[in-house]
């Protein structure tokens, strides 16, 4: 697996939790196994991984679960986001694509655990892309104005005082 010098960061929705990697690999994948689906609460967890010795944790820690006798999952304690999948034999921890400040950068180039790949997956990009208007955008406006998510960049301090 190839090993490129990149400067990487992100965190937690809340910012009690934020890491840094200056190597990346070029792993960026989806799994769709049922372990994956339960342990980001979504169809399927997008990971990209960084060498265990190269992640540093610049604010707080994650908390973490022992999801099988090879594997940990690390979380937010505070806000819940999942933050990474870590093989405990293989050296290197995966992280959660978007937990990453620039998710952009790590597009998926394979899939796994396909055995448990909802049917309906393959149908997402038919699906219509739909504007907010009238009561949604005045919902949307109002999330926005009373956003406590942290920025995607390093913060000196937060939250916010």
């Amino acid at each position: 697996m190839k090993k490129y010098k990149i400067s990487v960061s992100g965190g937690c929705q809340c910012g009690a939790v934020r890491y840094h990697t200056d190597v990346m690999l070029d792993n960026a994948h989806l799994c769709h196994c049922r372990m994956c689906q339960k342990a980001v609460g979504n169809v399927f967890a997008a990971l990209v991984a960084t060498p265990n010795e190269a992640l540093e944790w610049t604010r707080g820690a994650p908390a973490s679960f022992k999801s099988s006798d090879h594997a940990t999952r690390g979380f937010c304690r505070d806000c819940g986001t999942p933050l990474f999948y870590n093989s405990l034999d293989n050296g290197r921890i995966n992280l959660t694509i978007g937990s990453l400040d620039e998710p952009d950068k790590f597009a998926p180039k394979s899939q796994m655990g396909i055995e448990s790949r909802v049917s309906w997956f393959g149908a997402l990009q038919n699906l219509p892309e739909e504007g907010l208007t009238g009561a949604d955008a005045d919902w949307a406006a109002a999330i926005t104005r009373s956003n406590r998510q942290h920025p995607d960049h390093d913060t000196d301090d937060w939250p916010k005082k």
